[in-house]
């Protein structure tokens, strides 16, 4: 072969120039995208945002029912069960339900009263007291459906958008949207009962996101914030002293190691830690609220649970004030199996007079206009008896078709209900949604589109609904 054909085979064609050029720009946009993220992440990462939209809601309080609160026996009662009651029926294997148990059931009516509250007249367990005076401001959604009856399964699903966990919280997402009004507090600070949720603290990841967005867990009991002082003998100067060192030594590592973007993260917590100690104790001392703002929540009463509750309804009161973004409560024990007037009573007892503090106490200051509540279970109950065949031990089974959830404030609608369960609560029937829409609406109420707030993670571009959904407008005012 001659030197000039051996040069016209060597030469690449026109094809493979654009394809090689196609794949150094490809490059160059990714190394751009990631080195942006990483910029965010060493500037000010949770300085606050712009929403994508204007909105009303600037922040949210979600009141998390871990176990399973039944709809049937709260918010959605159903008389034609009384009609049914210990009615024999043949029952199908069903996904949905996690005995599974096939053959003879049966259905069981409330052992719950219902009353009338509101200018509406909104049927609620009549144990709900407090409650009974704030519903003018609660927006009842009975068309919600879960996909999972598996407790840590449909925990992730409700907190971070997917069954398997892994994935960034909805508070991450929010404060990754959003950033925080305080940067010496947390934008996203979880209050959990005496044992944390199951699944754990993976309901709360940053998940993929940076970890700066993962959700800031305070104790229960005692101070919610351990070392909030100096140790003894060490000024908060020589403190600061030391993390300035401390942070030159990391910055110095992470130029050896820029792939290293955790470190970036550790970086701001450590520094975040040292701002939080200046503010948390005043934001977590509830000693100089006033007997009437106090009692309002049910703090001091005799009821040890309700105390608690409420003091965890208040703290998120007094964060959210101090300017964290997303706070979200629990409250545990909701899963009656059996002798569910009992439980199911003790648990409402528990909650009734925190949350109708918390709506009171916002609303008088003017800020519920501006604060999205939720109140949600990972997954409703069944009609039908659990465990015990009668009597006065009778349960429910978990239940994904119809689940209780309300919404007050933030620019969702006041005094309403919206959807519906069949006559026996088996199944939502009327403005049914999955819980990808909910998803989409929360954020939506914030100022968030769903389709724009994403993040580029293995590869390709994810987002808290997954694969996108549908905005529920009837919640709207």
């Amino acid at each position: 072969m001659s030197t000039k054909s051996r040069l016209l085979t060597a030469m690449p064609t026109r094809r493979d120039l654009l394809y090689r050029a196609g794949m150094g720009l490809g490059s160059v946009a990714l190394k751009a995208l990631l080195a942006s993220q990483e910029a965010q992440a060493a500037d000010g990462v949770l300085a606050p945002k712009p929403p994508h939209h204007a909105t009303k809601a600037k922040r949210c309080i979600f009141l998390l029912m871990e176990g399973g609160p039944s709809h049937i026996d709260t918010f959605d009662p159903k008389p034609k069960l009384s009609s049914l009651h210990m009615t024999k029926f043949q029952k199908e294997r069903n996904k949905f339900e996690a005995n599974m148990n096939t053959g003879e059931r049966y259905f069981v009516r409330s052992p719950f009263e219902f009353r009338r509250a509101g200018q509406m007249g909104i049927e609620i367990n009549s144990l709900f007291e407090k409650f009974a005076g704030v519903v003018d401001d609660v927006c009842f959604y009975r068309g919600l459906r879960a996909e999972s009856v598996n407790h840590p399964t449909a925990l992730y699903h409700l907190n971070t958008g997917t069954q398997f966990g892994g994935d960034p919280a909805v508070g991450s997402w929010v404060s990754y949207g959003l950033g925080t009004f305080n940067q010496n507090l947390p934008s996203f600070v979880v209050l959990p009962d005496l044992a944390y949720p199951q699944g754990g603290a993976a309901n709360w990841s940053a998940g993929f996101l940076p970890a700066h967005y993962q959700g800031t867990p305070l104790r229960p009991a005692g101070s919610p914030v351990l070392d909030m002082a100096p140790p003894p003998g060490t000024s908060m100067e020589q403190q600061k002293a030391d993390l300035a060192y401390l942070s030159e030594l990391n910055k110095l590592h992470h130029q050896r190691h820029p792939e290293h973007s955790e470190l970036l993260a550790r970086m701001e917590s450590y520094e975040l830690a040292f701002r939080m100690q200046a503010e948390m104790p005043g934001v977590v001392d509830l000693s100089k609220e006033s007997a009437a703002t106090l009692s309002m929540y049910g703090i001091g009463g005799p009821d040890k649970d309700a105390d608690a509750f409420g003091r965890r309804c208040l703290l998120a009161r007094k964060l959210i004030t101090s300017g964290v973004r997303f706070v979200q409560v629990m409250a545990s024990g909701w899963d009656s199996h059996d002798y569910i007037e009992k439980a199911h009573g003790a648990r409402i007892r528990a909650v009734d007079q925190g949350i109708a503090g918390l709506l009171k106490d916002l609303k008088r200051m003017g800020l519920l206009d501006e604060t999205l509540v939720v109140w949600a279970g990972e997954f409703g109950r069944s009609p039908d008896n659990g465990i015990r065949q009668g009597g006065q031990a009778w349960g429910r089974d978990h239940n994904a078709t119809a689940m209780p959830i309300w919404l007050a404030g933030g620019g969702v609608h006041a005094g309403r209900i919206v959807g519906a369960t069949d006559e026996v609560g088996l199944a939502s029937a009327e403005t049914v949604h999955p819980i990808k829409d909910f998803h989409v609406t929360l954020l939506h109420l914030l100022g968030l589109d769903d389709s724009k707030l994403r993040y580029l993670h293995a590869g390709r571009e994810k987002q808290l609904s997954q694969t996108g959904g549908q905005v529920i407008r009837e919640l709207f005012a």
